[in-house]
C-alpha cells in the first residue's frame, strides 16, 4: 500500500437582444418563460430536454436571462452526470446546433454562454475532452469541437500561464496530481515522488490563473556531470543526492500534459524555453541542456516494415548476424525486444541502433514520424545520441526495444535547427548519422 505524503513525511521528517424565432424579431418573453418552466422541471427529473429547447443556447442574446438560466442548469447537470449521461447531453446539444443551422458565431455564443454562466474553465476543458471522444459517433459534435478548440487556444494563451517550481513542500494534493498525470515514467510511490523533487532535481509546471490547482503540463529535470544515457539509474529512489556544484548538464527526462481537452494547444516549447532560462539563472555553471527521451512509435513502425525495406536499411550489417534472408521488421522487433538488457551480440545491437536511427530521421509530409521527435526537433533541438538498453521497463521494451534518445538543446542553434527541419533536413549529430 502506498503511503500518503503526510505519512512519508512523518517517517522521514517530513454578448442585440435577439432570441429564438425569426431573425430580428422581438423577444417573445412568454415563450421563454414557458421554456424556462419546462427546463426547470426537466432538471428535476431524468429525461433530457428536446433539442429544439436547447436551441436557445445557440440563438438567444447573451443577455437573455432564460437562456442564461438554462446554461447554468445545463452546466450543473453536466458536471454531476456520469459518462453515459454526458454523452446523451452532448448528443442533444449537437442535434440542437444542427437544427438551429450551426455557424461558427452561434457555436461561439454557446460556449461563451456556458463559460460565463458556469464560471468554470475546467468545465470547458472537460467539454472539449468529451467532444474529442465522441465527435466521430455524433455528426453534430465535430463543428462544436472545432469551435471550442479555437476558444480554448485563446483562453490558454501562453502569456496568461504561470510557471511554478514544484518541490516536496508543495501541497500534497498537487503532488498527487503529478503522480496521476505522469505519462512517461510512472511514479510508483511517495518515495519515488520525493526523489524526483529532491535538491538535485527540478520540476516545473504551467498553471492557468482560472485553474490554479491544476498543472497543465510539467517537466522533470535532473542534473548531472555528463549527458545521461539510461533512465534506470536516474529513477532509482535510493540514488544519492548529488551536490549542485558538480552539475554541468540539465537533463529533461519527462514532459507530461494533463488535460485531454487541451490537445493540440501547445505549451511544451514555451515551457522548455522558460525552464532553460530559469535554470541558467539559478545555476550559471550549467553548460548544456538535453533530454533523455522515449521513442514511442518505434516498434509499431518496425513491425510494419517488409523484409526488403529492412534489408536495405541494414545493408552489410544484416550479414553480420544470423538473421534469415526474409527477416522482416516483425522478426527484428522480437529479436531486439528479447536482446534488450541481455548479453547482446554487438552486431545485433548495431542493427537495432541503425533501425532506430532510420526511424527517428524518417519524415512524412516534412515532419518526423515519431511524435516525441516531432516535438523536440520542432522546438529546434537536434538528435544527439541513441542509447541502447536505456529503458528496460516493460513499457520501454514494448515501445522501443529498450532504446532511448538524447535531444540536445543549444539555445543559440534552435532557430537554425528549426529552419533545417522545415527544409526537410533535421539536424542530426554525426555519431547518429554513422549508425
Amino acid at each position: 500500500m502506498v503511503l500518503s505524503k503526510t505519512e512519508v513525511t512523518k517517517t522521514q521528517d517530513k454578448e442585440s437582444n435577439l432570441s429564438v424565432g425569426e431573425q430580428g424579431a422581438p423577444t417573445d418573453s412568454n415563450r421563454f418563460d414557458a421554456l424556462l418552466g419546462k427546463l426547470s422541471r426537466w432538471f428535476e427529473r431524468s429525461p433530457l430536454p428536446e433539442p429544439e429547447q436547447l436551441q436557445a443556447l445557440f440563438l438567444a442574446s447573451p443577455k437573455d436571462e432564460a437562456a442564461n438560466q438554462l446554461a447554468r442548469e445545463w452546466s450543473k447537470r453536466y458536471r454531476e452526470s456520469d459518462e453515459a449521461q454526458r454523452h446523451s447531453m452532448l448528443s442533444a446539444l449537437g442535434k440542437a446546433g444542427t437544427e438551429a443551422g450551426l455557424t461558427e458565431e452561434s457555436a461561439m455564443r454557446l460556449f461563451r454562454r456556458l463559460y460565463a454562466q458556469s464560471d468554470s474553465l475546467e468545465l470547458m476543458v472537460q467539454l472539449r475532452a468529451d467532444l474529442l471522444r465522441w465527435r466521430k459517433q455524433d455528426v453534430g459534435l465535430s463543428g462544436l469541437e472545432h469551435t471550442l478548440a479555437s476558444l480554448l487556444s485563446n483562453w490558454f494563451d501562453v502569456g496568461m500561464l504561470e510557471l511554478r517550481h514544484i518541490n516536496w513542500d508543495s501541497p500534497a494534493s498537487l503532488l498527487e496530481k503529478l503522480i496521476k498525470y505522469e505519462a512517461v515514467h510512472e511514479i510508483r510511490s511517495w518515495e519515488d515522488m520525493r526523489r524526483r523533487v529532491a535538491a538535485d532535481r527540478r520540476c516545473y509546471a504551467f498553471f492557468h490563473p482560472r485553474m490554479s490547482n491544476v498543472p497543465l503540463i510539467f517537466v522533470e529535470v535532473a542534473f548531472a556531470e555528463n549527458m545521461v544515457a539510461d533512465v534506470q539509474t536516474l529513477l532509482d529512489p535510493a540514488l544519492p543526492i548529488d551536490p549542485l556544484h558538480k552539475a554541468r548538464w540539465a537533463i529533461f527526462y519527462s514532459i507530461s500534459t494533463t488535460q485531454t481537452g487541451l490537445r493540440g494547444i501547445s505549451f511544451g516549447n514555451f515551457l522548455l524555453k522558460r525552464v532553460i532560462e530559469e535554470l541558467k539563472n539559478e545555476l550559471p555553471k550549467l553548460k548544456a541542456f538535453a533530454t533523455l527521451s522515449p521513442i514511442p512509435g518505434f516498434t509499431k513502425w518496425l513491425e510494419q516494415q517488409p523484409a526488403d525495406a529492412v534489408k536495405t536499411m541494414l545493408g552489410s550489417l544484416a550479414g553480420q548476424t544470423d538473421s534469415p534472408e526474409d527477416a522482416d521488421g516483425a522478426w527484428w522487433r522480437q529479436v531486439l525486444q528479447e536482446a534488450a538488457g541481455a548479453e547482446t551480440p554487438e552486431a545485433v545491437k548495431r542493427c537495432g541502433m541503425r533501425l532506430a536511427a532510420r526511424y527517428l530521421t524518417a519524415l512524412e509530409d516534412g515532419q518526423p514520424l515519431d511524435a516525441v521527435a516531432r516535438f523536440h526537433l520542432g522546438n529546434g533541438a537536434r538528435i544527439e545520441r541513441l542509447n541502447w538498453a536505456a529503458d528496460l521497463s516493460p513499457k520501454g521494451r514494448k515501445q522501443s526495444c529498450g532504446m532511448m534518445v538524447n535531444y540536445l538543446y543549444e539555445p543559440d542553434q534552435l532557430d537554425t535547427n528549426r529552419a533545417q527541419l522545415e527544409a526537410g533536413k533535421p539536424r542530426i549529430a554525426r555519431a547518429v548519422q554513422k549508425l
